[in-house]
């Protein structure tokens, strides 16, 4: 199996988000496969600046921009927020590293964001002492997301952040002014209101990294969360028939064409956008249906297909919780910090954002990535950082 196009492909997915502590859904990722890894530098910055949903959409690029740039083989991934990491096969290699190339221009010169990327053989990871395993949770049929283990996406991104100019991970911003492809990256719908009174984003980490250690940790906090919210995790999350609101034009009309025009104007993208979702907004409205879009079922889908629970190494959840709910949760993982037994991050919002990628809807495959507002995964991380970073645990400040 080692090597092989298919080893992503070939993976039986688990079917519940309870299983991905489960070691026997993980397989090892060959070692010849690489991690392609983007992510934008001074992405709090930007977000204390007003500009988060351009540092999310640029997030979401970098996964759509590999994908597009390798058809034909099936890209484990994953969103972070404020950027993305794929893992790719050789015959894919090449490609992806171009894309990611291509986007660094992109995101600089039509978004004013700095996207650093980078690439790193899972072989090196290895060497480096970090495992890199994978599983594939099934979503709905024909759509998947990919969780991981083994710290090796955490030990890259380290290396790429703390990598020197010129340092072989880094993959160089292309000279030539060829754009990426994001064809089937939209941002059309609504942000998510908040329907319990908050959004909570959230990351985890065990501070025992071995993998009994990782399982612990993912069992101990999915169950607390569990008992604290008095249901499974997937009834916060913030898709809901409540939350789906569909208005035009759309919000992110600006953003989808200036991220999607590629060699078109943006004049003309903007009238594409507008006309398509003239018609899904009707449609919408209407429960209708027309060609491959039928709005009663592309609702039922969404609420499957998004990413707001999810693992890599590290618990990312997003959830729609009361204010009360949301204090006793900032309790609980302050007091397993201070135990020594993880890290964490939180950050609090009214809406959650969703950025989708359509892959055909006349096959039904698309994903939705969601995130806090104002921040979510991206400052949730940085205070994740600063518990890192630090040798005492931290001051604790009432929740807010």
């Amino acid at each position: 199996m080692a090597g092989s196009e298919d080893f992503y492909r070939a993976l039986t997915p688990a079917t519940s988000f309870s299983q991905v502590a489960e070691l026997q859904y993980y397989d090892a990722v060959p070692d010849d496969w690489t991690v392609l890894i983007g992510d934008i530098r001074g992405s709090t910055e930007a977000i204390r600046a007003g500009n988060y949903k351009s540092v999310n959409m640029v997030g979401a690029a970098v996964i759509t921009a590999v994908l597009n740039a390798c058809p034909g083989y099936d890209i484990p991934f994953v969103f972070g927020g404020d950027g993305g990491t794929l893992i790719v096969p050789p015959a894919a290699n090449q490609a992806g590293r171009e894309a990611l190339a291509r986007l660094r221009v992109h995101a600089q010169s039509l978004f004013g964001l700095d996207l650093r990327a980078g690439a790193v053989t899972v072989a090196a990871l290895r060497a480096g002492g970090h495992d890199l395993r994978v599983m594939k949770l099934r979503l709905s049929e024909d759509n998947h997301l990919a969780m991981f283990s083994g710290g090796g996406l955490a030990f890259a991104d380290e290396w790429l952040k703390r990598a020197l100019p010129g340092d072989a991970i880094h993959i160089p911003a292309s000279e030539e002014d060829e754009l990426p492809d994001l064809e089937g990256m939209s941002c059309r719908w609504q942000p998510l209101a908040s329907q319990n009174g908050m959004i909570l984003a959230l990351i985890s980490a065990s501070a025992d990294t071995t993998a009994a250690g990782e399982r612990a940790h993912f069992y101990d906090v999915t169950q607390a969360l569990t008992q604290i919210l008095g249901a499974p995790l997937e009834l916060s999350a913030p898709v809901s028939d409540q939350t789906l609101k569909f208005r035009w034009p759309p919000a992110g009309l600006e953003l989808e064409s200036r991220a999607t025009a590629g060699h078109k104007s943006r004049v003309r993208r903007k009238i594409e956008i507008l006309s398509q979702s003239f018609i899904q907004g009707l449609l919408e409205l209407f429960n209708g249906s027309a060609g491959y879009y039928d709005a009663r079922k592309y609702r039922e889908e969404m609420r499957h297909n998004t990413d707001f629970e999810k693992y890599d190494g590290m618990l990312r959840l997003v959830l729609d919780v009361t204010i009360e709910q949301a204090a006793q949760i900032d309790a609980y993982l302050h007091g397993e910090y201070q135990a020594g037994r993880l890290y964490y991050g939180i950050h609090s919002a009214q809406e959650a954002l969703m950025t989708c990628v359509v892959f055909s809807l006349q096959e039904s495959r698309h994903v939705h990535f969601i995130d806090g507002a104002n921040g979510g995964f991206a400052l949730a991380a940085a205070a994740l950082k600063a518990q890192l970073a630090s040798t005492r645990p931290a001051t604790h400040t009432a929740y807010d």
